[in-house]
Parts: C-alpha cells; structure tokens; sequence
C-alpha cells in the first residue's frame, strides 16, 4: 500500500526542519546573541551609559540564582517521578494504544498539553518519556516530530494551567512587590480600590470560562495539525536513522546493585525508609494546602518541587535507587544552569534601562480597549524570546501591563491571561525550555524547531484572535 502524497502542512513542515537542520544554532548562541542585542538597543535606543549597562548585567547574571535551582529541581523531579518503574509501566501501556505514526503524534501532543496543564514541568517529562516509548513500539514514526509533540504544552497551555506562574503571583499575597499591587488595585471614585488588595485569584484568569475555553480550542487545534503534518513512509526518519538509542537503564537488571555490599550499605537498600521520607514530604504539602487561605496560595514552585521530590522517593523505594535517579536526571539540567545566568542579565538590562517600559508605553498609545489584549499578547510573545522565565517577565511587564489596562478598561484577570497565552508562544521559537528533555531524546534543537515553528506559524495567530473575541465579552475591571 502506498503512502499518500504530503500535505501542504507536512511539505511546510518538512522545509522548515530541513531549514533548521541546516541553518539553526543550538541554544547558547541565542542566549548569547539576545545579550548583544539588548545591549546594543540599551546603549543606543535609550543612552544608557556604559559602565551602568555593564553593572547592570553584572548585578542581574546572579538575580535569577534562586528561580534556576527551583528550575533544575522541577527538571530533575519530574524526570525521576516519570523514570520510576511504576510510572514507565503505565507509559508503556499508554504507548500500546496508537498503530499507526499519525496515532502517535496525536497522543504524545495531547498528553503534552493536558499534563502541562496541571504541571509544566512533569508534562514536559512526562511527554518525553512517553516519546520513547512510541518510537520504541510504533513502526515508521517520524522521531523528530514526536520528539518535537513533548514541547507543545510548554508552547500552549501551560501558563494557563495550575503551574502559570503570572496567575499565581497575581492570586498569592507577598509573591510581588507592594508597587505592583498598588498598580493593580487601581482607584476607583471616592479613592477606593477598584481591586482589593490588588489581589487576583484564579477564578479571574485560569479559572475563567473564556481562559478554558483558549485552551480548549488550542489543544484540539494542535491536535489536527500534528495529525496533517506527520511524515509517513520514506518521510519519516526514525530514532534508528537518527542513530538515537532507545534503551533504557534498568535499576534490576542486576541484582546486585540492590543488595548491600558492606555493613555500612545496609541503610542504602531499605524500602521502609524511602517510603517513611516520601510519606513525610506527601504530608507536608498536604498540610501546606491545607492551611493556606485557598489552594492557590499553596501552589507554589516549592510546594511542586517537594511533590516530585517525595514521590521520587516513594516511587524509587530505596535510597539507592533514588540517588541513580537522580544521577541520570541531573545531565538534563546543564542548559538551564548554564543559560540561566545571562537571561538574569538581559532581564537586569530590560529593566534598568526602561526598555520595557518604553516598548509598554508604545503599545497602550497604539492600542485601543478591543485592540490592547493581542498587542499585549504579542508583545509578552517577543519579549519571551529574550527572557524565557513566565514569572520573571511577568515581574517585568505588570506595572506597564497591569496600569495600561485600567486606562483602557479592561478585565485585569483576562489581561493575566492574555500574558500567558502570549508567553507560551515564545517557548515554540526559542529552544532554552527544549534543553532539559533534549538530552532524554538525545536530540538536538535544530532536530526539532522545523516542528515547533511550524506549529507557531499557526499558534500565533490563533492566540491573538482568541484574545481579541474572548476578550470582548469580559467586563472591567474584573
């Protein structure tokens, strides 16, 4: 039986990783390049003087140091608790369900978005691990397109989901600085605060009916062009063309390595105390949800990274077996570390020099009360080109978001989600959040941006017009 003939999506699709194979840097030089870049407009579009652009990078390498190992830890937790043995069985029989390369691609995408809809990081886990199992059990599946599936929830819905980072500090006290509570809360007649506190809880951004009913349409949409744009047939290149080994390290396979060689091993190798220390952990989140003011307030990177971190260790049993988790989780983590420090710094350069608040002042003289949210939308898009981190971007852009949408009157909350939506599109174009699942695939970036940037070829404009219509039937200011 022949193949059919490609699409004009997969022909798209095929040209841009062709392009990206040929033409893409990996990672770092894009970090590298947003430095000068951001350097050069600091100096020149705003007068910054030298040795103050050059403190201000030098201040701002280190700022992020807290957020990047919150960041490792998610990375590493969310690999260890979808390495476990209990988990890679049921990844297994999930990879059963799909015959066919299409079925594959499709179901590595959605359960992308759905996972990263309720975690970013064990979605983008998740997802790769998932990954490995349908190219080990799917003939003729294109490796590089599903591969490239396990990025989609990070370039869709996750900012909109329990994990977005904008929604939780806008919903928890004390995760911003008083200014921009103040900015928020706005005034209304009298002097009263039009929202008090400045507080904005989830069911005014991720809770909204128009917010699901984005990431509704985006993961059904997805869906259909992951589904037109799967190579089939001599199209394909598989993980064997590729030269990726799909083996996977087994903590049994030797027997030995679970049994204590020397008296002062014996610790190592007991299940009781793994369990009792993941037990303990479980019961501390447990009790962090339980006491804060609504559940919210309780989701936090922390309270995340202790999750994953407890279930590794209930999962994994032993000590032993937890530490060479953890062991080959950590490689994954090195792009994170590396880069992190200069996306402080191009962050620290933005904000010293009022970049971003000249761009900000640009789009609200431009824009109008329909217009304002996919201008915002686009912009939050751009500037997650040079700083991809949803929470401290969103440190950056909520005074001049957050004023502007009072001056045109409009729903603050949908202005939080219209960040988001237009945040998680920078994910498709930049690959610094490809790195940590990258080396699990053992790919490259450029093996997978000719997917993904096809796949914002048609996010893009989806998002701004889900902004525009959705955002019209909201009312302000909340």
């Amino acid at each position: 039986m022949t193949e059919p003939a490609p699409s004009r999506l997969e022909r798209l699709a095929l040209r841009m990783t062709a392009l990206a194979e040929r033409w893409l840097p990996d990672a770092l030089p894009f970090a590298l390049v947003g430095t000068l870049l951001v350097a050069g407009l600091a100096l020149g579009l705003q007068g910054m003087a030298p040795g103050k652009a050059l403190k201000s990078w030098g201040d701002g390498v280190w700022s992020l140091a807290p957020f990047s190992l919150q960041m490792a830890m998610v990375v590493i937790g969310g690999t260890v608790v979808a390495t476990a043995p209990a988990v890679a069985r049921w990844v297994d029989r999930l990879a059963r369900l799909p015959t066919t390369p299409r079925q594959a691609t499709v179901l590595c995408a959605v359960a992308s978005m759905v996972s990263s809809w309720f975690n970013w990081g064990f979605g983008l886990l998740f997802a790769a691990v998932l990954a490995r199992a349908l190219a080990r059990r799917v003939q003729g599946l294109d490796y590089r397109t599903v591969a490239a599936t396990t990025l989609l929830g990070l370039g869709t819905v996750w900012a909109q989901g329990l994990s977005g980072s904008a929604a939780l500090q806008m919903a928890t006290p004390g995760m911003l600085a008083p200014a921009i509570r103040t900015i928020a809360a706005g005034k209304g007649p009298g002097g009263a605060e039009l929202v008090p506190g400045g507080i904005i809880s989830l069911e005014h951004t991720i809770f909204l009916w128009q917010s699901l009913a984005a990431v509704a349409v985006e993961i059904v949409v997805v869906a259909a062009l992951v589904a037109a744009i799967t190579p089939l047939g001599p199209r394909a290149r598989t993980a064997a063309d590729l030269g990726v080994d799909l083996s996977e390290p087994s903590d049994h396979s030797d027997d030995s390595a679970d049994r204590p060689q020397v008296p002062g091993q014996w610790l190592e190798h007991q299940a009781w105390l793994g369990r009792l220390i993941g037990a303990l952990g479980l019961a501390a989140v447990l009790q962090q949800l339980w006491q804060a003011e609504h559940m919210a307030a309780a989701i936090t990177l922390n309270t995340v990274n202790l999750t994953l971190l407890s279930l590794g260790f209930w999962l994994h049993q032993t000590p032993a077996r937890l530490a060479r988790a953890f062991a080959r989780a950590t490689p994954a983590t090195w792009g994170l570390l590396l880069q992190f420090p200069l996306y402080g710094g191009i962050a620290a350069l933005i904000t010293d020099s009022k970049l971003s608040e000249r761009v900000a002042d640009w789009l609200t003289a431009a824009a109008t009360p329909l217009t304002y949210p996919p201008l915002v939308a686009a912009y939050s898009a751009i500037l997650g080109v040079f700083v991809p981190s949803g929470g401290s971007k969103w440190v950056i852009e909520a005074p001049y978001v957050l004023a502007a949408a009072h001056r045109h009157r409009v729903h603050l909350g949908w202005m939080v989600a219209v960040y988001d939506l237009g945040e998680a599109v920078a994910n498709l174009v930049q690959p610094f959040w490809m790195l940590p699942v990258l080396g699990l695939l053992g790919l490259r970036a450029r093996d997978v941006m000719g997917v993904t940037w096809t796949v914002a070829l048609v996010v893009a404009p989806l998002v701004l017009v889900l902004v525009t219509v959705l955002g019209a039937t909201l009312g302000y200011p909340l």
